[in-house]
């Protein structure tokens, strides 16, 4: 979410920002091409870091092969990005045909060798991805082979923050159950359901500080959290970036930073969808639930916030595993989650939640209720991508698989075991 020079302060939800990433495949191989600066270009035809086109753009970030699209300024529905979230994916198709390569969704590439079959993005920002490469593995899964939904959500002040920080930090661990796309990675199974995720809580291993443990730290203000999160991280990469290159509030790698240049939290864990319609439907259904935990009393803020933050990242794991069928058994979680039960499943959570938010939001339940229900019956992205490769996972059936995703994504439709 791009804004101008000290833009005016958005109050919580009264804007969102969303940034949806996907990989360039071959249209008759499926395998990678590292050519999005064949797309990001200007009107003399130089190569540019970021493609402005009305309310969206099209951006990259490291790997030459992936392309992000993002809404350039805050929009006030999600409702809005629709069509026009589409149109952009139909406009880079039309784009890449020449070239015989098309988008491919999904949150991992299910066959690609990060070690030799991309490479880093060359162009600008090249110093800061050259940072990256000194300091951690790059030419690894966690680091070329990913493609997420980002979703910004604004803050006014620190107590909108602490709030917001609050809820987010609840709803993150359960957000893969509902969003895992990436069960294929090597030409295998993996055994999770978020394998995308997995490899990610480990890309910067060598220096903690950065990552965490992936769910945020209760913290209520901004200073504080310059102090816990930001001061400590950039103590420890000054080792390896002594020109403070990576010296930003973007090398946070938990699940959901802090964005105070722009006043917004982050959330980072939530795998893309085979199209913008199912994306847009988990953007709805996450920012609903953050919505109700957001509006609890003042009481129930102090217990949100006093959730340790180890258990929710068990919770987190658990669902990067199993998605919807990961046992949640921390009743007091459960309690803050609206749940009087002491025990249930991610998916008998979000089959709740997605009750109430209906409940809540109208517009929800007219534009969302068709994709999120696809995912509550039918599991999240990477149960159905299993059941239709099969047990032996064949480079054949895998194929055919991800070609009908990339279909869908160009024909804005889900992926239905029916379909």
């Amino acid at each position: 979410m791009t804004t101008d020079d000290d833009p005016p302060l958005l109050h919580v939800f009264s804007g969102y920002g969303i940034e949806l990433e996907y990989m360039i495949v071959d249209r008759d191989s499926l395998s990678v091409r590292p050519i999005a600066d064949r797309l990001l270009r200007d009107a003399d035809d130089a190569v540019v870091g970021e493609v402005r086109r009305g309310l969206l753009g099209w951006s990259n970030e490291l790997a030459l092969h992936l392309i992000e699209v993002k809404n350039l300024r805050p929009i006030i529905m999600l409702s809005m990005l629709q069509d026009a979230f589409q149109s952009e994916v139909r406009e880079i198709n039309e784009r890449l045909a020449p070239h015989g390569a098309c988008l491919m969704p999904t949150a991992m590439h299910p066959w690609m060798n990060p070690a030799t079959d991309t490479a880093l993005w060359p162009h600008q920002n090249e110093e800061i991805y050259r940072a990256y490469e000194s300091a951690f593995d790059t030419r690894s899964h966690g680091w070329l082979n990913l493609q997420s939904m980002h979703i910004n959500l604004p803050f006014a002040d620190d107590r909108e923050f602490a709030r917001l920080h609050a809820a987010v930090r609840l709803v993150l661990p359960i957000l893969p159950a509902l969003a895992a796309s990436s069960p294929i990675a090597d030409g295998r199974a993996t055994g999770f359901a978020d394998y995308r995720m997995r490899v990610y809580c480990d890309n910067a291993r060598n220096i903690p500080s950065i990552a965490g443990l992936v769910v945020p730290e209760t913290i209520t203000s901004r200073r504080a959290y310059e102090q816990r999160v930001l001061e400590p991280m950039y103590r420890d990469i000054a080792r390896h970036d002594p020109r403070g290159v990576l010296r930003h509030e973007w090398l946070n790698s938990r699940g959901a930073i802090a964005r105070f240049d722009r006043s917004a939290i982050e959330i980072r864990v939530v795998d893309t969808q085979e199209c913008t319609r199912a994306d847009l439907a988990v953007a709805a259904a996450a920012v609903s639930a953050v919505r109700l935990l957001y509006r609890a009393p003042d009481a129930a803020l102090l217990a949100q916030q006093e959730i340790p933050t180890n258990a929710l990242a068990a919770i987190l794991q658990d669902c990067l595993r199993d998605a919807e069928q990961a046992v949640i058994d921390h009743a007091g979680y459960l309690a803050l989650m609206g749940v009087p039960e002491k025990r249930c499943t991610a998916g008998e959570l979000w089959a709740h939640l997605v009750g109430q938010i209906a409940l809540d939001d109208p517009v929800h339940e007219s534009l969302w209720h068709a994709p999120l229900q696809v995912m509550l019956q039918q599991g999240p992205l990477a149960r159905r991508i299993l059941r239709a490769v099969g047990p032996e996972c064949s480079r054949a059936k895998m194929t055919a698989v991800y070609r009908e995703l990339c279909a869908c994504l160009q024909e804005g439709r889900m992926f239905v075991e029916n379909g």
